[in-house]
């Protein structure tokens, strides 16, 4: 049921990143292409990865029904590498058959595996279903950090007052 993501993935994987940002409603902020995903995920030396979980389909053929994308954090208080879980989804028809659970459970594999002490993610605070699974599955929030973000023009701007 869970994999890692192929080449041939990335048109699926794209999809579900469309949806995912329906669902988040941001779809506006979507920029990705096929060949920006290909060439981040499949790279000589790659610095973002990306699991699936399929099923069969009606027609018998396999599917992906969803996704997570990840890369590498490092924990100066640890010591050690951790993954970065920037992005989850599971169609919302596939919901409820443990494909989240089971993709969440290979990227904590890994870790456990590495040698790594930390999966981490964000999630949007209204959010209340992804939020109750995650509880039920021992993550716990981490209420005294706020996400920061720089983009576009500001990032730019200060980008422009390096020296």
């Amino acid at each position: 049921m869970i994999r890692r993501a192929t080449p041939a993935d990335v048109p699926a994987i794209l999809r579900l990143i469309h949806d995912l940002a329906e669902y988040e409603k941001a779809a506006h902020e979507v920029r990705a292409s096929e060949e920006q995903l290909r060439a981040a995920l499949f790279a000589a030396e790659p610095a973002v990865f990306a699991h699936v979980a399929e099923e069969e389909g009606a027609d018998g053929e396999r599917e992906v029904v969803g996704f997570a994308l990840w890369f590498l954090s490092f924990s100066t208080w640890r010591g050690t590498h951790g993954v970065y879980l920037e992005d989850l989804y599971v169609r919302p028809d596939r919901r409820g058959g443990g494909h989240g659970r089971a993709l969440l459970a290979e990227l904590a594999r890994i870790c456990v595996e590495r040698g790594y002490h930390r999966l981490e993610w964000s999630v949007l605070d209204w959010n209340e279903p992804a939020i109750g699974f995650y509880r039920a599955l021992g993550a716990v929030p981490m209420d005294e950090w706020t996400v920061f973000r720089l983009t576009d023009e500001p990032l730019r701007a200060l980008a422009g007052r390096a020296s």
